[in-house]
């Protein structure tokens, strides 16, 4: 008898506190369904169901939602033509998707930040995880040397840095996803004594606008932002190599998106 969604996601949350609100549920899709293969990704984009049909995956286990908002309310769906289209792709297909988004950030360390620790090679640097973020002590390196190891490591074609590249810097802050605002970002520069942090994504006039005066000030601090997916995009995939080792026999695939911006 194969292995079931239910048993996945049970794999995926065992001995993990339940979050009072959670945004992590399996829609569509029922927890009794045979797994005949699994995709995880950022988001369930239209491209990641269409690959995961091409692959033959009736399980997708994503970051982030499907429908455009964080807790999935969709007041305009009922005449939107893209809402409806990528509906009847999903209901058509018969996948299932399974969000994993407040458990994952709930491991120890968080296992989205472990995913772009690995990616980055960081791990042996880390000086301490916190509930937010991670520490790591770097070789000290030029804030411009840092934002060219990132993107090459990530393969994306660009970051933005706030802050003076020439700036050398060591002690390295780790925020992935929304952590980049300031009321995450701009006490952990201070608490943790930072010369850099690394983030996502956050509301432009937070965090940047604190290391444009902090500079100003003559202060050593910079910022770089990754991008939301960019940041998270590496714990989704690290949890695939994860569940190909869980479940040797089953097809276990990554599925990476192309990035939603272009530079013009």
């Amino acid at each position: 008898m194969g292995i079931s969604f239910g048993q996945i996601i049970d794999g995926l949350t065992a001995g993990i506190a339940a979050p009072d609100h959670t945004v992590d549920r399996l829609e569509p899709g029922k927890a009794d369904f045979g797994v005949s293969g699994i995709v995880t990704a950022f988001s369930a984009s239209q491209y990641v169901v269409e690959q995961a049909i091409d692959l033959g995956a009736n399980l997708i286990i994503t970051h982030e939602g499907i429908y455009f908002s964080h807790q999935e309310q969709w007041p305009w769906r009922a005449n939107d033509p893209v809402f409806m289209q990528k509906n009847s792709l999903i209901t058509s297909s018969g996948i299932g998707i399974y969000r994993f988004h407040d458990y994952l950030h709930r491991f120890k360390p968080d296992g989205v930040i472990e995913g772009l620790l690995r990616e980055l090679e960081w791990l042996d640097y880390v000086t301490e995880h916190q509930s937010e973020g991670s520490i790591v002590t770097l070789p000290v390196m030029e804030v411009g040397e840092i934002a060219r190891y990132v993107k090459r490591k990530l393969q994306i074609p660009y970051v933005r840095v706030a802050g003076e590249l020439p700036m050398p810097c060591a002690r390295v802050g780790i925020l992935v996803g929304y952590r980049g605002g300031g009321g995450v970002a701009i006490p952990f520069f201070q608490d943790a004594n930072l010369d850099l942090i690394i983030a996502g994504e956050g509301p432009e006039w937070e965090t940047p606008e604190y290391v444009r005066d902090a500079v100003h000030q003559g202060r050593s601090k910079a910022l770089i932002m990754l991008g939301h997916a960019e940041s998270e995009a590496p714990g989704m995939k690290y949890l695939a190599e994860q569940l190909a080792l869980q479940y040797p026999g089953l097809p276990v695939h990554f599925v990476a998106e192309r990035p939603v911006f272009q530079i013009v």
